[in-house]
């Protein structure tokens, strides 16, 4: 059995205490408060709601030997680029190689293979494609469509991929910039959960009084964050962190545990700030990751403090993949 100590802090039930976490045959099997703790700070670990790994220009093992420095566990990863390039073939070497690692991988089925029909790409994943990837274990939701104007329009191969997650219970990502009114909420009403793509505050609304959940990027190339981040004081429970894109030099320097501080500094609740950054993704997207409860898998990461976000250990199903 192995054992870590620290001052605790619960996103799920809301509470921060001296304790200890045992853990055993890779799961948590005590939680409990105690005294004469060392002065570090146990939590989920943290979730990128959105990234295409192929952006980082590194295979998933060696974007996990990064990115678990930072206290990453797991991603939920779009492996549409590798796909417009040799379609299924670079899917299952996504899923393959991230085997390979501790760090959890959640990989969707490309939707827009070629992402429009003007690209001139080297593959293509039709709609018995896309069926065939969404009955797969280890294909967790249909990733972005990007297509919003063939669901506006009603195009029956858009509809058919989104029915094929739809009728397997796994939810559908969006990808829908400047969609915002009546456009919205036809967008919304096709079933799609999530968008990663709004740059302004009244855009995310919209989406947000559709039920869409929002996740703020703050990647390498795309930046969405001032823009956004007042909305998770209005709707703490529906807002994600991502970065869709993470280049090597800045993964080098911090991932998602980079926005964690920084929004605590703009005086925001930190269980809302941890709910986005760990918390609804694992929900949303039905994750086999734990959030520090009593028998889910051990994935926590131990800090110097929230408002340093300085990881010293990353555990993953109970074996500490990273310590400082």
């Amino acid at each position: 059995m192995k054992s870590v100590k620290g001052f605790i802090i619960d996103p799920v039930q809301r509470k921060r205490f001296k304790g200890e976490v045992r853990i055993e045959n890779g799961k948590i099997t005590v939680i409990k408060p105690a005294e004469n703790v060392p002065k570090q700070y146990i939590m989920p670990g943290m979730v990128d709601a959105h990234i295409h790994i192929e952006s980082s220009m590194l295979v998933p093992s060696e974007f996990a030997r990064l990115a678990v420095k930072h206290g990453t566990v797991a991603t939920v990863s779009d492996p549409h680029e590798i796909a417009n390039v040799c379609g299924k073939e670079g899917v299952e070497f996504m899923i393959e190689n991230g085997k390979k690692v501790p760090l959890k991988f959640y990989f969707g089925a490309p939707s827009c293979v070629p992402a429009t029909p003007f690209e001139t790409a080297g593959a293509e994943l039709n709609v018995d494609d896309v069926a065939e990837l969404m009955q797969r274990d280890e294909i967790h939701y249909l990733a972005e469509m990007m297509n919003w104007p063939g669901v506006l329009n009603d195009d029956p191969e858009v509809f058919a991929k989104i029915e094929s997650a739809r009728k397997l219970g796994k939810p559908v990502d969006g990808h829908a910039p400047g969609l915002k009114g009546e456009r919205a909420v036809k967008y919304a009403s096709a079933g799609i959960s999530t968008d990663h793509e709004s740059f302004s505050k009244e855009e995310a609304e919209d989406k947000l009084k559709q039920g869409m959940l929002i996740a703020i990027r703050e990647g390498s190339a795309a930046k969405n964050y001032n823009a956004l981040i007042s909305l998770l004081g209005e709707y703490p429970g529906k807002m994600m962190f991502c970065s869709d894109d993470k280049h090597p030099d800045d993964l080098i320097r911090g991932h998602i545990n980079e926005m964690v501080p920084r929004t605590l500094k703009l005086g925001y609740d930190l269980f809302d700030v941890l709910h986005a950054a760990s918390v609804l993704p694992v929900k949303h997207y039905n994750l086999h990751i734990g959030l520090l409860q009593k028998g889910d898998p051990a994935d926590f990461i131990v800090v110097d403090s929230p408002e340093s976000m300085n990881v010293k250990e990353t555990w993953i199903d109970g074996i500490p993949v990273f310590q400082r």
